[in-house]
C-alpha cells in the first residue's frame, strides 16, 4: 500500500507513458542503424545479399510486390551511409529523452525532489548513463548467451544432447543465469540512475523482484508475438501493439518496484514536523494627558472620605 501511494502520488503512470513514448520512438533509428550495418556487411558479401533477396521472393508470393521490395532494399543499401547517420542522430535524440525521463521517474519514486540542474552537465551525465546501461545490457545478454552456448557444447561433448532431462536442466540453468544477469542490471538501474545516489544494499530485494518480473514479462511477450505472427492479418499491427504494451508494462513495473524499494521500512526517512509559526508580541501603548476614568473615580472616592472625616472632626466640641 505504501508503494502504491508513492507510485500514484509521484505520477508513476505519467512517467511510464513518457518512457514508453521514447522507447517506441527509438525503435526506428535503431532499425536504421541495423540496416546500415547490414548494408556494409552485405556489400562485401554479395552471396548473402542474393540469399536475402531470394528469401524475400519466397516470402512474398506476388512477383510485382517482391520486385518492389527488393528494389527498395537495394536502394536502402546503396544509401546506407545516409541511413546510418540519420539513425545515429535519431537514436541520440530518442535515447537521451528516454534516459532523462527514466532518471527523473526513478528520482521521483525514491522521494527526492527534482532540482534545477545545469543543462550541459545533465546532458553529459544522461549520455554516460545511457552508454553505461547499454553496456550493462550487452554484458547481461552476452553472459546469458555464452552460458547457454557453453552448456550446449558440454551436453554434446557428453552425448546428452538428445536426453530430455538434460535439455530441461539446460533450460532451467539458462533461466537462472538470465535472472542473475538481469538482477545485476536492475541493481545498477535502481541505485545509479536516480539523480541522487542511493545505497545499493537497500535495492537488493527490489532488483531481484524486478529481474523475476522482467523474465515473466519476456516469456509472455514471446508467446504473444508467436501468436500474432502466425496470423497474416494481425501481423501488420499486432507486433507494433505488442511492443507498445510490453514497453509500457516494463516501465510501469520498474517504477512500481522502485516505489516498493523506496518505501521499505529501512528506507523511510523520519517525518519532519514543521515548526509552528513565530509568535508576534505587539504591546498596545496608550498615551493620555490626564488620569484615566478609574483613577479619577478612585481620587473622588478618597476625597469624599477625607471630606467626611474632616467634617466630623470639625463638629466635635473642643
Amino acid at each position: 500500500m505504501r508503494a502504491y501511494e508513492r507510485y500514484t502520488e509521484r505520477y508513476g503512470a505519467h512517467y511510464a507513458a513518457a518512457v514508453t513514448y521514447f522507447s517506441v520512438l527509438s525503435l526506428v533509428p535503431i532499425l536504421m542503424i541495423g540496416f546500415a550495418i547490414a548494408g556494409f556487411v552485405l556489400q562485401s558479401q554479395p552471396e548473402l545479399l542474393a540469399q536475402l533477396q531470394g528469401s524475400i521472393a519466397e516470402a512474398v508470393p506476388d512477383k510485382e510486390l517482391s520486385k518492389q521490395i527488393n528494389e527498395a532494399v537495394t536502394t536502402a543499401l546503396e544509401s546506407k551511409g545516409t541511413v546510418g547517420i540519420i539513425g545515429l542522430l535519431g537514436a541520440a535524440y530518442s535515447g537521451l529523452g528516454w534516459m532523462s525521463n527514466l532518471r527523473d521517474a526513478l528520482t521521483a519514486q525514491w522521494g527526492h525532489d527534482r532540482k534545477s540542474l545545469p543543462f550541459l552537465s545533465t546532458l553529459l551525465r544522461d549520455l554516460l548513463s545511457l552508454l553505461g546501461l547499454g553496456l550493462a545490457i550487452v554484458v547481461s545478454f552476452g553472459i546469458t548467451a555464452a552460458g547457454s552456448g557453453f552448456a550446449e557444447l558440454v551436453l554434446r561433448w557428453l552425448g546428452w544432447s538428445e536426453e530430455g532431462w538434460a535439455v530441461a536442466l539446460l533450460q532451467i540453468g539458462a533461466i537462472i543465469l538470465s535472472l542473475l544477469a538481469n538482477w545485476v542490471v536492475f541493481l545498477w538501474v535502481l541505485t545509479r540512475l536516480p539523480r541522487q545516489r542511493v545505497g545499493w544494499r537497500s535495492a537488493l530485494k527490489g532488483a531481484f523482484a524486478a529481474a523475476v518480473g522482467f523474465e515473466v514479462l519476456k516469456q509472455v511477450a514471446t508467446l504473444f508475438l508467436k501468436t500474432v505472427t502466425s496470423s497474416p492479418t494481425s501481423a501488420a499491427f499486432g507486433s507494433v501493439i505488442g511492443v507498445l504494451v510490453f514497453a509500457n508494462l516494463v516501465a510501469q513495473f520498474l517504477l512500481y518496484i522502485t516505489a516498493w524499494t523506496a518505501t521499505a521500512r529501512e528506507n523511510l526517512e523520519p517525518e519532519v514536523v514543521a515548526a509552528p509559526a513565530p509568535a508576534v508580541i505587539s504591546p498596545v501603548i496608550e498615551m493620555r494627558s490626564g488620569p484615566s476614568g478609574r483613577t479619577a473615580a478612585g481620587l473622588l472616592g478618597v476625597g469624599a472620605v477625607a471630606g467626611l472625616l474632616l467634617a466630623r472632626m470639625a463638629r466635635k466640641p473642643r
